[in-house]
């Protein structure tokens, strides 16, 4: 994955925007910084990879604005190890985030090509992930328990499964609502059997299809 001068300079300033729009994890904008977003685009829209704008991949699906990456990020409060679940891997770019600041990273992805896709631009970067072709509202049962959750999908509702696969005070951020419109959430688990949410602004992601999300 090639790199330039071009490219890092493109990759400052979008840090310096986020910054400018809230972002205040100096580990999330360090990532940002250091992974080349520009090799997880469609080739078409290569120019464009450093715009905080979300840009389309395979099959109808995206890969998510800076800023939401960044935000969603942020909000999981991360700390040097843990274990972070990450449902839609999609081009693979969150994922590389995460890994990139030292988390023990394992992402389900449904679409077959964009998770074979992933696995070969994180291989490039030497990125360890753990990856899974499934239905990632369900989670990733045999992995649990997670201390964090990350979704990068709309889901009508908190799946139950991935409720189940937090550890006590973990922290799971998801998008909540219509097709049209959802609010992100995050949920803290409290004990075995409570959680807590709290909503918060709106976003537009693409839907969460699987048993525990929307149909198909």
């Amino acid at each position: 994955m090639i790199d330039t001068f071009k490219h890092k300079g493109q990759r400052k300033r979008l840090i310096e925007q986020l910054a400018q729009r809230g972002i205040t994890d100096e580990a999330v904008l360090e990532a940002m910084g250091a992974i080349p977003r520009h090799g997880f685009v469609e080739s078409a829209f290569r120019d464009e990879a450093y715009e905080d704008k979300a840009l389309p991949i395979h099959n109808d699906q995206t890969i998510s604005q800076p800023f939401t990456v960044a935000f969603q990020t942020e909000l999981l409060k991360l700390k040097p190890k843990m274990k972070v679940l990450e449902i839609g891997t999609g081009s693979g770019y969150q994922a590389a985030i995460l890994a990139q600041m030292g988390m023990k990273v394992f992402s389900v992805e449904r679409d077959r090509r964009l998770h074979l896709e992933a696995k070969s631009r994180l291989e490039d970067l030497e990125l360890k992930v753990e990856l899974f072709h499934g239905d990632g509202s369900k989670g990733w049962p045999e992995k649990m328990e997670f201390d964090r959750i990350i979704v990068t999908a709309a889901s009508p509702s908190i799946p139950l499964p991935l409720k189940e696969q937090l550890k006590k005070n973990g922290r799971l951020v998801i998008p909540v609502g219509t097709l049209d419109k959802q609010k992100m959430t995050l949920v803290t688990r409290i004990n075995k059997n409570e959680w807590r949410e709290e909503r918060l602004q709106a976003f537009r992601f693409v839907p969460l299809v699987g048993q525990y999300g929307f149909k198909e």
